[in-house]
């Protein structure tokens, strides 16, 4: 495990702000009514589905790309991705002129496979998880010299990803909670060192899906242990942290607050709810923060931040949800 004083700070945060300022956009803030009425408090919406690439996973890529060398530079990028990461570092590498190779499982929607496949990367679809197709990025560095960027536990990673915590206090810099969707850690901890840092009385609550969800059962468990990868509308929330994981877990475990689940039924509510009562479309993993508002399981104090993380559905399931549909991903997987 990485000692504290090596996990990734303000520090590395501002300079990654610096590094990819004329890259990222900076995502508009939306004061929520609907919400702001049923939680008796102001609720903002922080709408980083409308990142370039759809999704937050962009500032991170886009620090990591900016931070290599030449050389690593000239034998390119690899990475694993549940879709928007590999959107981000694919978008991120075209841009730079470095060749990219996304490797992903077989529980990948085929719209985000696609999305990839449009920004210039080679995909590979390997085994049923992420820890499989690690395996195949694992050879492809070891054999081809191609240097690894991961989706979340890598230092240039989460400090691209804090970004978005500093734009945010920025502002609105009276929030006191800020509710953000949990998978390998990437954007809490990096939202979490910014706020923490810059407010340390803020809250930094995350939020996964109930299926599936890594961080929370290495949390419980006290260490990183594996976790089955299962279907879920929350599909870019899916995936293990690694065993060997050395920024995340120490930072979520260290700077955030809680972490709350929320059920599939949940999860297609919020998607509901953001688009005939905030005209949004968002995915289910940038739809968790808004399910546990709904769902009564965060009873928010003072103003509170939502992190509406990623926006690539499939719009065929988006409208299949918002037109009322019990859309079950366990049994269409099966």
């Amino acid at each position: 495990m990485t000692d504290p004083v090596d996990l990734v700070g303000l520090e590395d945060i501002e300079r990654a702000r610096v590094r990819i300022s004329g890259t990222i956009r900076q995502t508009p803030v939306q004061v929520s009514t609907s919400l702001s009425e049923r939680m008796g408090v102001p609720v903002h919406l922080k709408l980083e589905h409308m990142q370039i690439t759809g999704s937050f996973k962009f500032r991170g890529a886009s620090n990591a790309v900016a931070s290599l060398s030449d050389a690593e530079s000239r034998r390119g990028v690899i990475g694993v991705s549940t879709g928007n990461h590999g959107r981000g570092l694919a978008f991120a590498a075209k841009s730079a002129g470095v060749k990219c190779i996304i490797c992903m499982s077989k529980l990948v929607p085929q719209a985000k496979i696609d999305g990839i496949r449009a920004q210039g990367a080679e995909v590979r679809i390997i085994g049923k998880s992420q820890d499989e197709a690690q395996l195949q990025v694992d050879r492809l560095v070891r054999d081809e010299g191609m240097t690894m960027i991961p989706p979340f536990d890598h230092r240039d990673v989460i400090g691209g990803q804090g970004t978005l915590g500093l734009e945010f206090l920025d502002e609105v810099p009276e929030l006191e909670t800020v509710l953000v969707p949990v998978s390998g850690g990437g954007l809490v901890s990096g939202v979490a060192a910014a706020l923490k840092a810059r407010k340390p009385e803020t809250r930094v609550i995350g939020v996964s899906m109930e299926r599936g969800a890594a961080m929370h059962a290495c949390l419980e468990a006290g260490k990183p242990v594996e976790v089955e990868e299962l279907a879920t509308l929350a599909d870019s929330l899916g995936g293990g942290i690694g065993l060997e994981n050395r920024f995340t877990f120490a930072m979520t475990r260290d700077l955030v607050d809680d972490l709350v689940l929320v059920s599939e039924t949940e999860i297609a509510e919020a998607i509901r709810h953001i688009y005939w009562q905030e005209r949004q479309i968002v995915e289910g993993s940038g739809a968790v923060g808004v399910a546990a508002l709904l769902s009564g399981k965060i009873d928010p104090n003072g103003s509170t931040g939502v992190i509406l993380s990623g926006g690539n559905i499939d719009m065929k399931q988006h409208h299949r949800i918002i037109s009322g549909e019990d859309v079950d991903v366990t049994r269409e997987v099966a």
